[in-house]
Parts: C-alpha cells; structure tokens; sequence
C-alpha cells in the first residue's frame, strides 16, 4: 500500500493534472491498488437490495471507462460508480480541461464528457460480472449524452438499454456543467420524460437496477424541491445523488486557477450539497440519497449522514490523501456514530440533522 500511495501521490503532485488521473488509472489497472482489510462492522449498511459492508463509495469522474472497477473497490469502498458514458465515443473538451486548487484541496474540470462509448464500457462490465462475486461490491454507471446529441431522451435510454442488465444502478446525470445546454434537461417536464423513458427501458432489461438522478448543487432551493416531489409523486426514480460539481465560485478560494471554467469540487461544494441532501431528503418520500461533495473527513461523512445521506461517495478528498483516506473516514465515523448513540448508519441517517 505504501509504494502505491507514494507513487500516486508523487504522480499527482508532479505530472499535469490529467496524465496523473491517467497514469493513477493505469496503475491501479495494472495490480498496484493497496487492498485494504474489511471496514469497521459498525458500519454495515443496507442499499440497493445488498448489505453493504460500509456506506463509503466512489462517484463517477475517477474511473470513466471502467477500466479499474475490481482494483478500486479493494481499496476498501462497497461501491463505485463508473463514468459518465456516452452512447459514442467522444473525444470531451479541449486540454487542459482539469486544475487543481492544492489551497483549497479542490478540484476544477470541464472534461465535457470524454467517453470510449457504450459498447467499449459495456463489455468491460460484462467482463467484470463474469470474473466477480456478489460480494466484490456494487458497481453503477453514471450516463450522459453526445454532445452533438439531437435527442438526449434517446441517449438516456440507450444507456439504460447497454448497461441495465449488469449495473445495480443507472443514473442520469442532467447536471454536469461542462457539456452545454445538459443542465436546461433538469427542468421538471423534460425530467420527467426522461425519467420515465428511462425507468420503461430498466424495467424491460432488469428490474433489480436502480434508476439514480444526480442533481446540480446549483438549483435553486424553490426549482430543486418542486423538482424532487414532482418525481416522487410518481414513484419514477429509485434515488437521488446529491450533488455534482458546481458553477459557483466562493470568494474564500485562494488557488491561482480558481477563474478557470468549469465544475468545482471539494470543499468549497459541502455546505452547499449537504443543504441540497437535506431539502431532497425532506421531499423525496424516503428515497435512497447518496451524498457527495466535499467529503475529506469523518466529520464532514458524519453532517452528510445527518442531513439524511444513505451513502456517499468520495473522489477529490482522493487526489490530495491517497486510498489511506478510506480507513480514515471510516474509524472518525464509527466513533462519532458511537458518540451520539447510534447504532447504525441508518438510524442516524433516519434521525434527521439536529
């Protein structure tokens, strides 16, 4: 474990961003992935009809094509999601496209959705089911469109259609801000359509795989509550990942690249998609949340928790602490949830933020 911490780290510190994302892929690919003993069993949760050995994930961005699933998940993660994937391959935005903010521990990107495509992604998750137990974790694939899609609709549920069968989630992601016009698909009555050509497609392929929407932490609180009763009085989505990057620039960022266009994320994202879990929580009718944003810390899984996540995912606490960060969450979890008396995730996810 430490010779793969000390040359992902040296590589993220020193390559340009993207080569290092790269290169990190390619290593832990090629068997350099530290595989770490099972999480503390005081978090054990339930999600996605599993019993998942911790609520600790990894959001899609890190691993788009699929290429590493098996490598990340014993990293000591129950689950990871892949992505986004295109239904073509498409090459995304011109480079540079990725900047750290190492004074802010945050990370800005505007890849636009650089995809091998459905059929390359598909087959690296059949491949994995084939070679995989029940018990290797939970693997989702986050979906997008092309960006010169005339039908993002059918895009959706091309997705659906190519990754249903092997995925125990689909999401629909309509909030990156990095391929234009996607964010206008979160309006309600272009959602809806979405969601429901969506949720037919999954129900024909494979009941069990969730149908997961991820949310922009940019909505406004009126738009994304209207948004998320709408969808729960139809019983059309499974759960909610809350949130993505955001277009937002806090005056407190210290970086030299904090103008760069793009999705921030990090630190900077927390209290904003924590508040954004919190309201989702509040209209969903007990959908399952997975909180993302900002999470580098015990405390910071703890508040998201709080706030009514079921799980959560890291990825840009990852660039700066390594897979060591994992273990560390978990144990400053655990004591903060045995702190308050809580017996499980659930229960301090059912109990609301004080």
């Amino acid at each position: 474990m430490s010779f793969f911490n000390d040359w992902a780290m040296r590589a993220m510190r020193l390559a340009e961003p993207e080569t290092a994302h790269r290169l990190a892929i390619r290593a832990l690919a090629s068997g350099l992935a530290p595989t770490l003993p099972p999480p503390p069993s005081g978090l054990a949760t339930e999600a996605f009809g599993r019993r998942l050995a911790s609520p600790l994930g990894i959001a899609a961005g890190l691993d788009k094509g699929g290429e590493a699933m098996a490598p990340l998940l014993r990293m000591g993660v129950s689950f990871l999601e892949i992505g986004a994937v295109t239904p073509k391959p498409q090459p995304g935005n011109p480079k540079p496209r990725l900047f750290r903010l190492p004074q802010d521990r945050a990370v800005i990107n505007r890849f636009g959705f650089n995809s091998e495509g459905h059929a390359v992604v598909a087959e690296r998750l059949r491949r994995f089911r084939r070679h995989s137990r029940q018990a290797d974790g939970v693997v989702g694939v986050n979906l997008g469109v092309n960006k010169d899609s005339q039908n993002p609709l059918a895009d959706y549920v091309a997705g659906v259609q190519a990754f249903a069968a092997n995925a125990d989630f689909v999401t629909i992601n309509v909030s990156s801000p990095n391929t234009a016009g996607l964010r206008d698909l979160q309006q309600e009555e272009t959602l809806h359509a979405i969601v429901e050509a969506a949720r037919t497609a999954r129900d024909a392929v494979n009941q069990d795989c969730r149908l997961m929407v991820k949310l922009a932490p940019d909505l406004g609180d009126e738009a994304a509550a209207s948004l998320v009763r709408l969808l729960a009085s139809t019983g059309a989505v499974d759960g909610w990942i809350v949130s993505n990057t955001t277009i937002a620039r806090p005056p407190t960022l210290k970086s030299p690249n904090a103008r760069e266009t793009g999705g921030l994320s990090g630190p900077p994202v927390f209290e904003r998609s924590t508040a954004l879990v919190r309201l989702v929580r509040q209209e969903s009718r007990g959908a399952l949340i997975i909180g993302v944003g900002g999470i580098d810390s015990g405390a910071a899984a703890y508040a998201k928790i709080r706030a009514g996540a079921s799980l959560l995912q890291l990825y840009t606490a990852l660039i700066y602490d390594g897979p060591q960060l994992i273990r560390r969450i978990e144990k400053e979890l655990l004591d903060l949830l045995e702190r308050d008396g809580f017996r499980s995730v659930e229960d301090a996810s059912a109990a609301g933020q004080k």
